[in-house]
C-alpha cells in the first residue's frame, strides 16, 4: 500500500519540481532564487502640487507564482499614492517563473507639503509567506526652471533649388515635469519651413514632451525656385516656459539650370508653302544659375511633313546665356492650305523646354499664276462665244 501511496506523492511533486528545475535552467545564472520589488531610482524628488509616477518591477525568481498582495506604508497624510497596473488601479499581481511585472505608483504630493524627505514602503506579500518590501525615500523639492535641448544629426544639406532639405532634429526635456515644446525656424526670405514628427506627416507647431525624454521631429525647408547658388542658414529655436534652446543648420544649394524655348521676336508663327522648305530661328535661353548641357533638339510636325534642327545639338548653355537654332520645316506636297501645328522641344540633363509653333501654309505663286490664266481663257472662250452666237 506503501508503494502506490509513494508513486501518486512524486506524480503531484514531479511537475512543481520540473518547472522549478526548468525555471532555474532559464532564470538567473547565480541562482538567486526569491522574490523581489525593484525600481531604477529608489530615492528621488517630488514636487508640490505635481505627479510623479513611478515604476516598479515585481520579480519572481524561481518561486511558483502565486498571487501576491501589494500594500503602501508610511504614505504621509493629505498625499495620495495609487498602485496601477496597465492604467488601472491594482491591488495584486502575479509573476510567472523567473518574469516580472511592472506596476506604477502614482504619487500626487498636495500643494501644501512641506520641503523634505519622507519614506514610503510598497510589500508584495504571497500566501505561502513569500514577501518583499521596496521603501522609497521621496523628497519635495523647491520647483526646478524647465530646460530643454535640441541637436540636430545632420546639421548641412546639399541640394538644388528644387529640393526638398530635411533636417531630423532631436528635442529634449531636461526638466523634471511634462512640458509642451514650441517649434520655430528663420530663414531666409521666400524659403519655406515646416515641422512633423519624426515618424509622421502631420504638420506641427509644438509638441509634448515627458520629463527626462526626448523625440525626434523633422525640420523641412523647401528655398525659392530662383534662388542663386551658395550656402543659406537656418535658425531653429524651441521653447516652452520661459526656457528656450536653438541649433543652426545650413542649405548648400547648387546651381540649377533653367531652359526655355521661342523666337527673338517672341512670336510662335510663321508661314510656308506646300512642298517648299522654309526655315524659322528659335532662340534657347538659359536663366538658370547653372550651365545646361548636352542639349537635344526635336520636333513633331503633321504628317509626311519634314523637320530638321541647325545645330541638332548643343554642348553647353551657360547662365543667363542664349542660343540660335535654325528650324527647317517643309510642309507634305499634298498638304491642304490652312494653318497647322508644330512642337519643338529641347532637352538637357534634368531639364527641358517646349513650344508650339503655328505655321499658315499656302499654295505656291506659280499654282496661283497658272489659275489666274486659266480664268483669263475662260473668259475669253466665253467672251468670244457670246461675240460669235450674238449676231445670230
Amino acid at each position: 500500500m506503501r508503494a502506490p501511496l509513494a508513486l501518486l506523492a512524486l506524480l503531484l511533486v514531479l511537475p512543481a519540481f520540473l518547472t522549478l528545475a526548468g525555471a532555474q535552467a532559464q532564470g538567473d545564472p547565480a541562482g538567486v532564487k526569491g522574490l523581489f520589488l525593484l525600481t531604477d531610482y529608489p530615492s528621488q524628488t517630488v514636487r508640490a502640487g505635481e505627479v510623479t509616477t513611478i515604476r516598479v518591477k515585481v520579480k519572481n525568481a524561481g518561486l511558483l507564482p502565486q498571487p501576491l498582495a501589494l500594500a503602501l506604508s508610511g504614505v504621509p497624510a493629505s498625499w495620495k499614492i495609487d498602485v496601477l497596473g496597465g492604467g488601472q488601479p491594482v491591488g495584486a499581481v502575479m509573476a510567472g517563473v523567473n518574469q516580472d511585472v511592472t506596476i506604477q505608483l502614482r504619487v500626487e504630493v498636495p500643494k501644501e507639503a512641506s520641503p523634505g524627505s519622507q519614506t514610503v514602503v510598497l510589500t508584495a506579500k504571497g500566501p505561502l509567506g513569500q514577501q518583499a518590501s521596496l521603501p522609497l525615500t521621496l523628497t519635495v523639492g523647491t520647483e526646478a526652471p524647465a530646460k530643454l535641448s535640441l541637436k540636430s544629426r545632420l546639421p548641412s544639406l546639399r541640394g538644388t533649388p528644387r529640393s526638398a532639405f530635411e533636417y531630423t532634429l532631436t528635442v529634449g526635456n531636461d526638466s523634471g515635469r511634462d512640458l509642451t515644446v514650441a517649434l520655430a525656424a528663420q530663414g531666409p526670405a521666400n524659403f519655406q519651413s515646416s515641422f512633423t514628427e519624426g515618424f509622421g506627416s502631420n504638420e506641427i507647431s509644438s509638441i509634448p514632451i515627458e520629463p527626462g525624454q526626448t523625440k525626434d521631429i523633422k525640420l523641412k525647408v523647401m528655398p525659392p525656385r530662383d534662388v542663386k547658388a551658395g550656402d543659406y542658414p537656418v535658425l531653429v529655436k524651441v521653447a516652452a516656459e520661459g526656457a528656450t534652446a536653438e541649433v543652426r543648420v545650413t542649405l548648400q544649394v547648387s546651381g540649377q539650370g533653367k531652359l526655355a524655348l521661342s523666337t527673338k521676336d517672341g512670336r510662335l508663327s510663321g508661314e510656308a508653302e506646300i512642298g517648299k522648305t522654309s526655315t524659322y530661328t528659335l532662340v534657347l535661353t538659359n536663366d538658370g544659375t547653372a550651365a545646361v548641357d548636352d542639349v537635344e533638339l526635336s520636333g513633331t510636325v503633321p504628317s509626311n511633313w519634314k523637320v530638321e534642327f541647325n545645330p541638332k545639338s548643343i554642348a553647353a548653355i551657360a547662365p543667363n546665356d542664349k542660343k540660335d537654332v535654325q528650324v527647317l520645316v517643309t510642309p507634305a506636297d499634298k498638304a491642304i492650305a490652312g494653318d497647322y501645328v508644330a512642337s519643338f522641344r529641347a532637352a538637357a540633363r534634368g531639364e527641358q523646354a517646349s513650344a508650339d509653333f503655328r505655321i499658315t501654309v499656302t499654295t505656291s505663286t506659280l499654282w496661283g499664276i497658272v489659275g489666274i490664266g486659266i480664268i483669263a481663257v475662260a473668259l475669253l472662250v466665253l467672251l468670244g462665244a457670246v461675240a460669235r452666237f450674238g449676231r445670230r
